[in-house]
């Protein structure tokens, strides 16, 4: 099993820390950039889509 194929699994077996984590970081980054605030939410939407679009 590849390193990438561990990585897909840990990350698809702790999905809800994951976007957790997702969510806490965009929130730090808001605080430190709030005029970006719109750019910050729009990343962290695609990320936790890309977290759910490879689901097993």
């Amino acid at each position: 099993m590849s390193l990438f194929d561990k990585a897909k699994e840990k990350l698809s077996a702790n999905k809800d820390k994951v976007e957790q984590g997702l969510e806490k970081a965009g929130d730090k980054a808001k605080e430190k950039f709030g005029e970006h605030s719109d750019k910050i939410d729009q990343g962290v939407q695609k990320a936790k889509d890309a977290l759910h679009r490879h689901q097993p």
